[in-house]
């Protein structure tokens, strides 16, 4: 049974875990660790924790005492803490995680978790906003939104079903995936919508920034198209670094397709194919 849960990193998204956590009945102890003392602070001011770590020493001591690891930060320092906490370990513990790629995070668990250790359960939720920290967590972050697994080995350890359970508490629903296939999917339905935002905002940022008449005109009459379109503009590289490292190719493949298909409206302006392409908008909007 999971009594105490130790969350490395307490920004966006383990805050909100820490809260969600609390507000589907979870009475055991949660404990957390962040590099930033401002993200702590908040997370405690929140209850999303009830303690903290204020070095990765101690952090270490929690987590050898710890039930569940959750492993809340960027996808680089995620596999930097695997290697950190795969010796100090035992079998009977769970490490699971909320990074947003998984084929090299699911490569590293087989080989530092192997059958006898820790158990490990790479997870993603699909959730988020386009600003982080702590200060916007909320306990309803994952409602209704899709958490995703992609599972090293077949799953015997009673804490991942445990886990499971919980994050169905959270209000989530849950898909498993092989770690590959995410990446792929996951490049054209979060990263690539991320990359078009925000090659358009700056687009608009540097074509107006001297233009102050122009960048007025823009903000007054850019309505909710534009609005929406580069909202996720707004998302700090230090979210999205990580992601582009660990998945190149598949993000590279969808915006030399994009590219492609931009081209090809460019093209077709004044020719039948344009009423083709929003024709075939509709059917996949048609279908959500």
């Amino acid at each position: 049974m999971i009594k105490r849960i130790l969350i490395i990193g307490t920004g966006l998204i383990g805050a909100s875990v820490g809260l969600a956590l609390r507000d589907a009945g979870f009475e055991g102890v949660i404990a957390g660790f962040d590099a930033s003392a401002s993200e702590l602070e908040a997370s405690l001011g929140l209850t999303a924790i009830d303690a903290f770590a204020k070095s990765r020493v101690e952090a270490l001591d929690l987590a050898a005492a710890a039930d569940v690891i959750l492993l809340a930060v960027p996808v680089l320092a995620i596999l930097d803490w695997m290697h950190l906490l795969a010796p100090v370990l035992r079998a009977g513990q769970l490490v699971t995680d909320v990074g947003s790629t998984k084929l090299q995070i699911t490569e590293a668990a087989a080989k530092l978790f192997p059958a006898g250790s820790a158990s490990f359960l790479p997870g993603h939720p699909m959730a988020g906003k386009e600003s982080s920290g702590a200060v916007l967590a909320e306990a309803t972050l994952f409602r209704n939104a899709m958490w995703l697994f992609t599972p090293t080995a077949p799953e015997g350890s009673e804490l991942v079903a445990e886990w499971r359970e919980w994050v169905g508490k959270f209000g989530a629903r849950t898909l498993d995936l092989d770690a590959a296939r995410h990446d792929e999917l996951c490049a054209w339905v979060s990263h690539l919508p991320q990359m078009l935002s925000t090659a358009l905002a700056a687009l608009l940022e540097e074509t107006f920034a001297s233009d102050a008449v122009g960048r007025a005109e823009i903000d007054a009459i850019g309505g909710r198209a534009l609005r929406e379109t580069t909202r996720l503009g707004a998302s700090p590289y230090s979210m999205w670094r990580d992601v582009a490292l660990s998945n190149t190719e598949p993000i590279a493949g969808t915006l030399l397709a994009l590219e492609q298909r931009l081209q090809h409206l460019r093209e077709n302006l004044k020719t039948p194919e344009l009423r083709e392409e929003f024709l075939l908008a509709n059917r996949f909007r048609s279908r959500r």
